[in-house]
């Protein structure tokens, strides 16, 4: 007994995954596809793993006997280029070289393959094995260059048949917390001094950034007297007990 197909995609479309673009210079033509069933296989020796669709023109490419474009080019999408990726994932779609006609590319010294500017990692790569599996192609391939890694920028990721934007934010505790947590800073000046120990919850100022999780507390120092504050996340156990760590309004922990 399997599971229905519909179900089937609609689960797997759950499944949060990078964008690549597979692109491919054919003996007559260059062609490309939007993929995000690609896999890192090993580092030593250098494999990566594309899955296609078996029926698609970039599966019959890399399928020829004869092996004309066995080469090839992966670029790791960053989240600015969503329309590149819609354009590649279009049905009906002209040449690759069409495509990206208004975006600056190069070509792969090893593959011949078009690889555009501004992803996150673009790799070159030869066909090692073919693996038919099911309606799609499994193509093993070995890595033969690295041909860039940007020093910063955010994947495109592809959730539910869509491309969502990553939210603008380094973590709870990063630059964006703490920016919303420094401009909402109430006034402590009246609050009496609360020990480290067990009694630091009555310390907690009801007017907290919930989403976040971070509440400012007043540290008046070991003496009871000093002055700034610090930030603590506070979390609950599946038993109801509320535990947290502090953290100062530069981000390190204050233990």
């Amino acid at each position: 007994m399997t599971a229905p197909a519909a179900a089937l995609a609609d689960a797997l479309s759950a499944w949060a995954a990078g964008v690549t673009l597979v692109t491919i210079a054919d003996d007559r033509d260059d062609i490309g596809t939007t993929v995000s069933a690609f896999c890192p296989v090993s580092l030593d020796p250098p494999i990566v793993l594309i899955s296609l669709a078996a029926g698609s023109y970039p599966a019959e490419v890399l399928s020829r006997p004869s092996l004309p474009a066995a080469g090839f080019a992966v670029t790791l999408l960053s989240a600015s280029q969503k329309m590149l990726a819609g354009r590649f994932a279009a049905e009906g779609r002209p040449s690759a070289r069409l495509l990206l006609d208004d975006v600056p590319h190069t070509r792969g010294e090893l593959s011949g393959a078009l690889i555009p500017s501004g992803g996150l990692a673009a790799l070159e790569c030869t066909v090692a094995r073919r693996v038919p599996a099911g309606d799609h192609l499994l193509v093993i391939s070995a890595v033969t260059s690295v041909v860039y890694v940007a020093e910063a920028g955010e994947p495109l990721i592809r959730f539910r048949a869509r491309y969502p934007a990553l939210p603008a934010t380094d973590g709870p505790f990063g630059a964006a917390a703490t920016a919303t947590a420094t401009a909402t800073v109430p006034d402590l000046s009246g609050y009496k001094h609360q020990d480290r120990g067990a009694s630091a919850l009555a310390g907690v100022i009801t007017k907290d950034l919930p989403a976040y999780g971070v509440f400012p507390l007043r540290d008046h120092g070991a003496g009871g007297g000093g002055g700034g504050y610090q930030w603590s996340r506070w979390t609950t156990s599946a038993k109801g007990r509320r535990s947290g760590r502090r953290i100062s309004s530069s981000g390190r922990s204050a233990g």
